[in-house]
């Protein structure tokens, strides 16, 4: 029988596995999750053949390296990274044939934070409420890749992308966040309204999945009393005690209790899962009409 499995010879910084999440538990306390640059994560599937469902690793800054116990097609996108097999260059963003036993290594980001490494078959490790990613919020789903841990790989289902490279977008220069102002908007003082749409922010180097924080100037409270624990959804601008403004990522936490001056556009959290620390974000609210 052959034995479909990757071991893990490098974790990286943080390595995961993801897959599109498990909406529909938030009433319950379960975060969406999934892979947080969901056209990478599609695009990887799609050139090794299979469905965008299909669990992927999503790797952060200095990349990954796994053995093949099997002959397998892998492809990695997202963050543009050097990847070699057995040290030779491989090509980024295209399906690569890998013999059994080989090392495919996926280096340090060029530009933005994560890359998307694909198997055909998908990383096959066991779901939980329906998906296989990595929640560091909750705990659920396997843990990080740590060094020597093996992964299961399902059956190739279909045939590699018939492409040499695919056009795959670089993380922009400044990240760009349309905000739907609201529900708590006004909570905030007209001065920093304004702010949010002027101020001069980067992303800060505590980021993560479950948040982008930023640094820059913060937002002044029109109200200071206490805000009941309520819903929290993907995108929500969280404004927390030192006024700058946090973007709730696929691992947010379902409640919150500091007010949400807006919420990000869903188009826009792509960027937002690329822009590496020190990338200025400009926020561009839009009102809504009540």
């Amino acid at each position: 029988m052959t034995d479909r499995a990757l071991v893990v010879v490098r974790a990286g910084a943080l390595t995961t596995v993801q897959d599109l999440g498990r909406p529909g538990h938030a009433h319950v306390g379960v975060p969406g999750s999934g892979a947080l640059d969901r056209p990478a994560s599609a695009l990887a599937n799609r050139l090794v053949g299979n469905g965008i469902e299909a669990a992927v690793l999503e790797t952060t800054l200095n990349g990954c390296a796994v053995r093949a116990r099997c002959a397998v097609t892998v492809a990695v996108t997202g963050a543009p990274c050097a990847v070699t097999v057995d040290g030779r260059p491989a090509a980024w963003a295209a399906p690569v044939t890998v013999t059994a036993g080989a090392v495919v290594e996926v280096g340090h980001a060029v530009r933005g934070v994560r890359s998307y490494v694909a198997f055909s078959g998908g990383v096959a490790v066991d779901p939980v409420l329906g998906s296989r990613s990595t929640d560091l919020l909750s705990g659920l789903g396997p843990a990080p890749l740590a060094d020597a841990a093996v992964l299961p790989l399902g059956e190739a289902a279909g045939a590699p992308g018939r492409v040499d490279v695919a056009p795959a977008p670089g993380p922009a220069d400044e990240l760009v966040l349309h905000v739907l102002l609201g529900p708590r908007d006004d909570w905030f003082t007209k001065a920093a309204l304004r702010m949010l749409a002027v101020g001069a922010y980067r992303v800060a180097s505590a980021s993560n999945r479950i948040g982008l924080r930023t640094d820059g100037p913060a937002l002044e409270r029109a109200r200071h009393d206490e805000l009941p624990s309520e819903g929290m959804v993907l995108g929500a601008v969280q404004v927390p005690p030192d006024g700058r403004p946090v973007v709730f990522l696929a691992d947010h936490p379902t409640t919150g209790g500091y007010p949400v001056v807006g919420v990000v556009r869903g188009r826009d959290l792509t960027g937002a899962a690329q822009a590496a620390p020190g990338t200025p974000v400009r926020f561009v609210p839009v009102p809504v009409r009540r």
